[in-house]
């Protein structure tokens, strides 16, 4: 097993919504002893107001906020601080970008589930702004990370401590946990 890496790191709890991000993300900063950012509260009110409404966000739309998640991070790495934080991160570019915005210290759990599972896990949220109507852009414009650096995928078909102990086994694989 790789040693464990004491610099501050942060962690992304990536996927599409209803896959369980923010669930999955407090577990892991619980475990971990880090600092959990839920990243749709870092969404403009122009954002959550178009998804209210079904209204698939544009990448002219996501840029503000992806910065804001890159300058939350930077900001709790700078004081020496690591930090989780839920964030869809759907395509490369997005990453990209958050990855530059912290100097590359940065690694994903990538959530990946069903259309099936996804759709019923979505439709038993309670008051969250994103219906379920948007599962299917979100999918489309999901670019899988699949061989990026840095990045744990983990199957969603387990209850929410499984799928915890299986993202911190496997960012522990990475000398992350």
């Amino acid at each position: 097993m790789p040693e464990t890496n004491t610099t501050p790191h942060a962690i992304i709890v990536m996927g599409v919504s209803g896959c369980g991000k923010s669930s999955i993300g407090l577990k892991i900063s619980d475990a971990l002893g880090l600092q959990f950012v839920e990243g749709d509260q870092l969404h403009p009110a122009s954002n959550v107001e178009k998804m209210s409404k079904g209204i698939p966000l544009t990448d002219d739309d996501r840029m503000p906020w992806l910065d804001l998640i890159g300058e939350t991070m930077k900001e709790a790495l700078d004081r020496g601080q690591g930090v989780i934080v839920s964030c869809s991160a759907l395509k490369r570019a997005y990453r990209n970008r958050l990855r530059n915005a912290v100097n590359g210290s940065l690694f994903f759990v990538y959530l990946s589930g069903s259309k099936e599972l996804l759709t019923n896990r979505m439709g038993e949220r309670k008051g969250h702004f994103m219906p379920p109507s948007l599962l299917e852009s979100q999918l489309a414009t999901l670019e899988v990370p699949t061989g990026e650096p840095g990045v744990v995928t983990v199957d969603i078909d387990d209850s929410i401590d499984g799928i915890a102990r299986a993202a911190l086994r496997d960012l522990s694989g990475l000398g992350v946990a």
